[in-house]
């Protein structure tokens, strides 16, 4: 009889990402891309989605040749330096735990809805805690309840397409078709240039979250054959789910009606008919915002082992179980103290909240960074297999693409102050590295004063008399 193989399969690891992914985030956030961009918006969800492929397919490539705990940060470490290492990991580390706080605010928000006096530091404060209870039952079990909540909103995102497509085609008993709608008095790109950078920021900042897949490649099954198909899965899911929604979307309403309010599915539905999609999109993205915190969480937990591996982290978060509860543990202590830190100081917080995009485009740029350094070094790897095509070129117009991305942050209101203290808190990061380093290397020499040295000409003669005695022993 078979024993059922352990560990993450290509569908779990898939429904993961989509979870991290597509949050809450997503559904709101994605009116600001539209209002700047207009119908060009198109353009920017493809442009972002080849950027996401070969971003993915070059942390495939190193993932499946040393599937590692810490994936990226490991990669960065070995391939760039301990220092970027260090940095990518704890930035990472930080501008997840920030994001993921104020979901833990935004689901209170959205319940208070039905429960007006809801308090959003205790309910906050239980989320979290839930959340990472969750986490500590294993990769298994926690596949499964992501993979369902995540099931939820792909279903939200089909139905809106479903439903788009019949209201444009007139499908509706009683309605005429409503053909190319809006696009037919849009302007292509109302806010030029400028728009659609200012779109792409904002457009990648909705495709971020599926590095998870990196982060969990040591708990799939047969690594090699696993991450490839889940990272394909994911690209053209997402992609293609994107493209799909923002087609539909353009013809049901004015892009300059969007704004972050409201979402824009709920907006294009209730201004033909469909007014009870507000309450269940309002459920859809409670799920969204749960499923991408529960995702946030297990990843953080693997990056605080990968830290502390490295030596990069106190030892005392080190965890030598399957399951690493001190680095989950760890990060949901750090996401209740940025609840609270935020509900204390909500302007110091909303500047905090804005770094969070720098640190996965500053993450996404170490991936290629450390992929192309890589590839120069191991050629194409493992027996063979090359992900990423037309290297070195396309992993060189990756990378400045990124750094586009990442100086374009001003043209967004308030991305500005994001990518200063994005800024500052990369060089935060590197001093601490440096300090310690220096204060490492004290300590060690300090150790090495201390310890007995022996006489080299003991040494010498001791290993002159062993030689001796050993020839001897050949001769008899």
């Amino acid at each position: 009889m078979e024993t059922k193989q352990k560990g993450l399969s290509a569908w779990h690891l898939t429904m993961m990402a989509l979870g991290s992914v597509i949050g809450g985030s997503f559904f709101l956030g994605s009116s600001v891309a539209i209002h700047a961009a207009g119908p060009s918006i198109l353009l920017s969800y493809i442009l972002s989605g080849i950027l996401v492929y070969l971003i993915l397919y070059a942390l495939s490539e190193m993932t499946v040749a040393d599937p590692t705990v810490g994936s990226f940060s490991n990669f960065a470490a070995r391939e760039l330096g301990q220092g970027f290492g260090f940095v990518v990991g704890w930035l990472y580390w930080t501008g997840t735990v920030l994001s993921m706080s104020s979901e833990a605010t935004a689901i209170t928000i959205l319940l208070r809805k039905w429960f007006p006096h809801l308090s959003i530091a205790f309910f906050g404060s239980i989320l979290i805690i839930g959340v990472t209870l969750i986490n500590l039952m294993g990769a298994d079990k926690f596949g499964k309840i992501v993979s369902g909540l995540s099931g939820i909103k792909i279903l939200a995102i089909i139905f809106f397409i479903l439903t788009g497509i019949v209201l444009i085609a007139g499908l509706f008993p009683g309605t005429r078709a409503i053909g190319v709608g809006e696009l037919a008095r849009e302007s292509i790109m109302p806010g030029g240039i400028k728009g659609i950078a200012g779109s792409m920021l904002l457009v990648i900042f909705a495709y971020a979250g599926f590095e998870i897949i990196g982060l969990a490649a040591s708990e799939a099954r047969n690594p090699r054959e696993t991450i490839p198909k889940a990272i394909r899965y994911t690209v053209f899911s997402l992609v293609g789910l994107y493209i799909f929604y923002a087609a539909v979307l353009l013809p049901l309403i004015p892009t300059a009606q969007l704004n972050e309010t409201v979402s824009p599915m709920v907006a294009s539905l209730s201004r033909w008919g469909i007014g009870w999609a507000s309450s269940a999109i309002n459920l859809v993205l409670i799920s969204a915002s749960l499923s991408a915190m529960l995702a946030a969480i297990f990843g953080l937990g693997r990056m605080i082992r990968s830290l502390t591996d490295e030596g990069h982290a106190p030892q005392l978060l080190k965890d030598k179980k399957d399951v690493p509860y001190r680095g989950i543990l760890f990060s949901g202590l750090a996401m209740l103290l940025g609840l609270g830190f935020g509900l204390l100081f909500p302007r110091v917080y909303l500047v905090l909240i804005s770094t969070s995009g720098f640190t996965l485009i500053f993450t996404y740029a170490v991936i290629m960074a450390s992929h192309i350094r890589f590839r120069k070094r191991e050629g194409c790897p493992p027996e063979g297999i090359c992900q990423v095509k037309g290297f070195p070129y396309t992993s060189y117009i990756a990378l400045i693409s990124l750094v586009v991305v990442l100086l374009s942050m001003p043209l967004i209101p308030g991305q500005g102050t994001g990518l200063v203290a994005g800024l500052i808190m990369v060089v935060l990061y590197s001093a601490i590295y440096f300090v310690t380093r220096f204060r490492t290397s004290a300590e060690n020499k300090r150790e090495a004063r201390k310890r007995p040295q022996r006489h080299p000409e003991l040494v010498t003669e001791f290993s002159e008399e062993l030689t001796l005695d050993q020839d001897k022993n050949k001769e008899k």
